[in-house]
């Protein structure tokens, strides 16, 4: 027998959330964990790690609508049915733009309710089957803390997915301390998401656009096997940027999504074309990017978390959410 279905149910009206709790236990064995605090969302997914997520749409201090984007940055591709008492085209509108899965209407019938939650239930499972096992990330820098400015957040959030996250940083930058001083910083802000730092150095040869720094970037990409590669983008004035950018199209053919993140030195010719919600990580972010340059009189403006945070929100303008990075597509075959 199958596990049961997994739900999570935000209500704050009480009797709506025992109904719905009792319906789908007693006529689906669906697993239920029911909250009336919105606040406390982010710790019941990570306890409950639900099949489907059931909101209303409106609660004290917050919306269910403002949930599904920090729900689905903390589990992607979560399914989300909303509830609401108003029968209006307008909200049916509204909910469906935020990305909800399903609209129902209160009361609903417990038939309604069950054929809806076990629905999307079966084709999460089922689609979270096709994908397999985890994804391998490989995020690539030209310097230490360049994959951390532009992809800290998106990399943060792929570990909760259960991603397998590789940061590959090709020189040891022009921090004074040289290599052990750039794999020390590197390594712990890896380890504050739990992924694994690669870091190559080849001395005073300068980073190239071909060989050898393509050469690195391919025995990488053949050991890994990633589905996703990040890395910086052609918009950029530092020369070591671009010539990183050109090693990974030159090793990274076989790989089926690439994606170019915004560096500390992208130009206004950076035209991103994905902006990726990273609510729920920022925190990390800034606790990734701290672990660089700690010395404050060494510490760049870049670096600090108020500038982080003001970056991250002036993107979620074109996205959803709150906090956002920005992403130019290359390819794009994969769950980003």
């Amino acid at each position: 027998m199958s596990d049961p279905y997994r739900v999570l149910v935000i209500e704050d009206d009480l009797d709506v959330a025992l109904y719905t709790k009792t319906v789908l236990e007693k006529r689906a064995g669906c697993e239920v964990l029911s909250i009336s605090d919105p606040s406390l969302v982010r710790a019941a997914v990570e306890r409950l790690r639900p099949d489907v997520v059931i909101t209303d749409i409106e609660m004290p201090g917050a919306s269910g609508l403002d949930l599904i984007s920090e729900i689905r940055a903390q589990q992607p591709g979560t399914p989300v049915i909303v509830m609401t008492a108003h029968v209006s085209v307008d909200y049916a509108v509204s909910a469906l733009r935020n990305q909800a899965d399903e609209f129902l209407t209160k009361p609903i019938a417990s038939a309604d309710l069950v054929s809806n939650v076990t629905r999307l239930a079966e084709a999460s499972r089922e689609s979270r089957e096709r994908e397999g096992a985890a994804q391998v990330v490989l995020a690539i820098g030209a310097h230490p803390n360049d994959v951390e400015i532009g992809v800290g957040g998106i990399l943060a959030a792929h570990r909760s997915a259960g991603d397998e996250v590789i940061i590959l940083t090709l020189s040891k930058g022009d921090r004074a301390g040289g290599v052990r001083v750039a794999w020390n910083e590197g390594s712990a802000s890896a380890e504050t998401i739990g992924a694994r730092l690669v870091l190559e150095d080849n001395g005073e040869t300068a980073l190239s656009g071909s060989e050898p720094t393509a050469g690195v970037i391919r025995r990488a990409v053949e050991e890994f096997k990633p589905a996703i590669v990040y890395v910086h983008s052609k918009h950029d004035r530092s020369p070591d940027h671009r010539a990183v950018h050109e090693a990974a199209l030159e090793a990274t053919g076989k790989v089926r999504t690439v994606a170019c993140y915004q560096s500390s030195t992208a130009t206004v010719e950076f035209r991103p074309t994905r902006f990726v919600t990273i609510d729920g990580f920022i925190d990390t972010k800034v606790a990734m990017l701290g672990h660089y340059a700690i010395d404050e009189t060494e510490r760049p403006r870049y670096l600090e978390a108020e500038f982080t945070r003001a970056v991250s929100r002036y993107w979620s303008r074109f996205g959803t959410g709150t906090h956002c990075e920005p992403l130019e597509l290359l390819r794009d075959s994969a769950d980003v």
